[in-house]
């Protein structure tokens, strides 16, 4: 089993770029993984999520990206198997919030 995700974790995830084949908008999924790295980080430093947490598990699981066919993406299965594991972190930090 891996390790729980950390905050640190996301921000050095890369995926493998796709072009002539679909892929997930650059962009969007970057700008996802902020605001699951600053989720996380925030509920690193107070132990557990917020009373309004800026990113939930269920909130991964419901993302949906702008898929790329013709311009530059990222591999849609390396980026869906990253998600699964911050799901696994924010639940686990979601489940010690009570």
């Amino acid at each position: 089993m891996a390790a729980i995700l950390r905050s640190s974790d996301i921000a050095g995830a890369r995926f493998t770029p796709t072009k002539f084949r679909e892929g997930y908008s650059q962009d969007g999924v970057d700008d996802f993984l902020d605001a699951a790295a600053r989720a996380l980080a925030a509920a690193e430093s107070r132990g557990q999520l917020a009373v309004a947490p800026e990113l939930t598990g269920d909130d991964v699981v419901n993302v949906r990206f702008q898929p790329t066919k013709f311009r530059a993406g990222y591999d849609q299965d390396e980026v869906d198997a990253f998600l699964d594991r911050i799901v696994t972190a924010l639940r686990e930090h979601e489940s010690a919030a009570g």
